[in-house]
């Protein structure tokens, strides 16, 4: 059993341990603002056109500030980069606050307010994730990134319960106050950081550092499959988009939620904190990029059975939907496993000097991917149907990361010494 539970020995570093316990704590936080902010919008509006803006609103500031953010990370001292950006988290939750508790009901406001808090977010992440080869020993990285990611998931899990259930017993504005809150806990772990100023060739933080990083993925095969199979994984085989379809239709919900509704959108994130909690194996795992491509193996196929439940599904719950919570789960916990050896491969083949800037596309890529497959499987769905759609991706995942394995077998040799 020890040896299938999560390997613990990156919290012994007194560093990591400090930022792993308070993210616990901002995780939650954060996603009761995920909660808040379309729901705000959405009782000011009564239009789910200006709910799918935040879509919009989002994904641009995370795709231009990460890839800024990224090469910031490789310019200057990642400790003092981390510390600004999460003041800029806390301002922008007091904010979020203020306009909810003063009763504005300017949409646009509380849009523009979630782009700036998108882009600080989008230069943290990248820093923060450039940080753990400095604090934790290389062999403890696939641990550290296992343990990081089964607190983004319970937090995934946990915040929108949480915030669903508060938002009509306290209003919107104090979700937003907890939010500020409880990032005054990361920005402790953050100021006792070691200094952390950048090492080797410094590159001034611009558009042409920008083209560097890009220019040094494409030079290294290895880190460009990894995100090349991710992409395959995340276009082609998320069907979140379809969930609400599914449940009113194939499993006989109500159309604005309910259980099976519930279920489906909870399903993905518990799989992968339930793989995060068994997953002691992934530290003594040497051939990692072979272990990247049987996990996003296992994720398509997890979709095709997911396909296969609804269709059997006819408009009632019962053994159709308990099948489909499963395979979601499987699919998590897969998408955990090769999430913590992708991120592992970029923290150890990446050269200290361009992992910022190469973060930052990862946190584009894994932001990016999933809204790409809203959009792609919404459209397929209704041409062939919602089992079709999230089968058929499903299979090509299966065919497509099997393919680009075959093309690239420098992906399938790569192992680490353990």
């Amino acid at each position: 059993m020890r040896g299938l539970l999560a390997d613990t020995r990156p919290l012994q570093v007194p560093t990591f341990r400090r930022l792993w316990w308070t993210n616990i704590v901002t995780v939650i936080g954060a996603q009761l603002t995920v909660v808040a902010v379309p729901a705000q919008i959405y009782q000011m509006t009564g239009s789910s056109a200006y709910v799918g803006l935040t879509g919009l609103f989002g994904l641009v500031p995370l795709v231009v500030f990460g890839l800024y953010g990224g090469a910031l990370a490789d310019a200057m001292d990642r400790r003092r980069l981390l510390t600004i950006t999460t003041g800029g988290l806390i301002v922008t939750s007091a904010l979020f606050f203020v306009q909810a508790a003063l009763g504005m009901r300017n949409v646009w406001l509380l849009l523009v307010l979630f782009a700036v808090q998108q882009a600080f977010f989008a230069v943290n992440q990248p820093t923060r994730s450039a940080i753990y080869p400095r604090l934790v020993p290389l062999s403890q990285l696939p641990a550290a990134n296992s343990l990081n990611m089964t607190v983004m998931q319970f937090g995934a899990i946990a915040g929108p319960l949480v915030g669903g259930l508060l938002i009509p017993v306290l209003g919107f504005s104090w979700l937003y106050f907890a939010d500020a809150l409880t990032l005054f806990a990361t920005l402790w772990a953050v100021v006792g950081l070691p200094a952390m100023p950048p090492i080797g060739e410094v590159t001034k933080a611009g558009f042409r550092s920008v083209i560097e990083g890009f220019a040094y993925l494409r030079s290294h095969h290895v880190l460009l499959m990894s995100f090349v199979v991710d992409i395959i994984a995340m276009v082609f085989g998320m069907p979140r988009a379809l969930f609400p379809q599914i449940a009113h239709l194939d499993f006989g919900g109500p159309s604005e939620g309910g259980l099976a509704f519930a279920l489906l959108f909870a399903a993905i994130p518990a799989g992968a904190v339930l793989g995060g909690v068994l997953s002691g194996w992934v530290s003594r795992v040497e051939r990692q990029g072979l272990a990247v491509v049987v996990s996003i193996i296992v994720w398509g196929v997890a979709m095709i059975a997911f396909g296969i439940s609804v269709a059997f599904g006819r408009g009632a719950a019962g053994w159709p939907l308990a099948l489909a919570v499963i395979a979601l789960m499987i699919g998590g916990a897969a998408d955990m496993a090769s999430a913590a050896f992708r991120t592992t491969m970029l923290q150890e083949v990446a050269t200290d000097d361009v992992r910022g800037r190469l973060q930052g596309v990862f946190t584009v890529v894994v932001a990016g991917g999933p809204r790409v497959a809203d959009v792609a499987h919404g459209g397929v769905a209704v041409t062939l149907g919602t089992a079709w759609t999230a089968a058929g991706g499903g299979l090509l995942v299966v065919v497509l990361v099997m393919v680009a394995a075959l093309m690239a077998p420098v992906f399938i040799r790569y192992r680490v010494t353990r």
